[in-house]
């Protein structure tokens, strides 16, 4: 009889557990819907705008070093600086503060002599792709 008991949970166990599975199952089909004009506008801004790169800029490096150094130089920096966006980087074993994103050297160069008097240490980065 407890054979008989333990075979009947088992099964019991089992169907509910083949249930379940089909239940919860998730469908594997993704639909998208996106308005025409988005894929318009994108299409006139590279018309626009074909030579422009966004990984292609300059950028400054104000802070190279712990981590809490780090954060508080960006703080003070945005605190000062509320129209520059600023970034902090792991590289390892230092953190880096990177400002700005500037499209010409000759715009972040105007921008490296105007925060060079507050921060000693800074120079001027290009990224690429």
């Amino acid at each position: 009889m407890r054979f008989l008991r333990s075979l009947t949970t088992l099964l019991l166990f089992a169907l509910i557990i083949c249930t379940t599975n089909k239940i919860l199952a998730q469908d594997s089909n993704l639909n998208t819907v996106q308005d025409p004009k988005f894929e318009q506008l994108l299409n006139e801004k590279r018309k626009a705008n074909p030579s422009l790169s966004y990984n292609d800029r300059y950028k400054i490096q104000i802070f190279n070093g712990i981590s809490e150094t780090a954060k508080k130089t960006l703080n003070e920096f945005r605190q000062e600086f509320k129209n520059i966006d600023g970034t902090i980087i792991f590289n390892t074993p230092n953190y880096k503060v990177w400002v700005g994103n500037f499209r010409t050297r000759m715009e972040a160069e105007r921008f490296l002599v105007e925060i060079q008097k507050k921060y000693k240490t800074v120079f001027l980065i290009k990224l690429s792709k």
